[in-house]
């Protein structure tokens, strides 16, 4: 009934996914449930029904930003026009306009930060030219928002950044803020710039607060995504289907939004 645009997807090279899906969920304390590859995950988009994928990996050293890159734009090049590509980079890079100038020549559309994995903090001073970078060139950030593990993603480290930088547009992964979602809604909401997704949430909240989380941030600002190879894609869009949604609201959330904000 629907076009569906999974907005949160992580790939990796074959001979390394199943390895680096492991190393993912045992960071977060539970396995991964799906390998990691481009095809497990066009095979279970196309089961689920979904049309597009938003890819994307993280480099958790400098030097490994560039191969990431090209491996990302590799993979949108191949799939006949059923991904878009965001590129990775990082608060230790040389060169963070050589790598900017790099990632658009590639044809990426934007960049995905992880300070939790990549090891600093939203607002750590290294961060602002590639804040800086990217808002000039209209480059949307995906940054991973909350642990209550740490202090690297949470609200008050992302809120400051929304304020300076108030025409770079952040998507908040996991309703802006895995784990620590009361204090996301409370703090996050509001901003003309800032969007969230679905992904690594609805495993914790319930489809009532699922709900209240969408009215709060607004229906315009939600994209689904399903966090793949954490979650199993089929699965996270069942659970996301038992939100008490609109037609129109599904639409938006499934599709328009996401669509909207990346061109497609």
């Amino acid at each position: 009934m629907y076009k569906i645009l999974d907005a949160h997807c992580h790939i990796y090279p074959d001979k390394i996914a199943q390895k680096a899906s492991d190393a993912t969920g045992k960071f977060y304390g539970m396995p991964s449930k799906m390998d990691g590859t481009v095809s497990t995950l066009l095979k279970e988009g196309k089961k689920a029904g979904i049309s597009h994928f938003l890819i994307q990996s993280v480099a958790t050293t400098p030097h490994q930003v560039s191969s990431i890159n090209k491996f990302i734009s590799e993979s949108v090049e191949k799939s006949n026009g059923l991904m878009t590509g965001f590129g990775t980079m990082h608060p230790e890079s040389e060169n963070s306009e050589a790598d900017i100038k790099e990632l658009m020549s590639l044809g990426l559309k934007g960049i995905k930060l992880h300070p939790d994995i990549q090891g600093f903090k939203i607002d750590d001073f290294r961060m602002l030219k590639i804040y800086e970078l990217c808002e000039k060139n209209k480059l949307p950030v995906l940054m991973h928002c909350g642990d209550d593990r740490y202090d690297n993603s949470n609200p008050n480290r992302l809120k400051p950044i929304l304020d300076i930088y108030s025409d770079l547009t952040v998507i908040g992964a996991h309703f802006g803020g895995y784990s620590v979602w009361d204090d996301a809604a409370e703090n996050l909401s509001g901003y003309k710039n800032f969007y969230v997704d679905t992904s690594s949430t609805l495993f914790k909240v319930d489809v009532k607060r699922a709900r209240e989380l969408i009215d709060i941030f607004g229906v315009e600002k939600v994209m689904f995504g399903t966090d793949y190879p954490l979650w199993q894609v089929g699965e996270e869009l069942e659970k996301f289907m038992k939100i008490n949604l609109t037609d129109a609201e599904l639409k938006r959330i499934l599709w328009e939004n996401a669509a909207g904000l990346l061109g497609i």
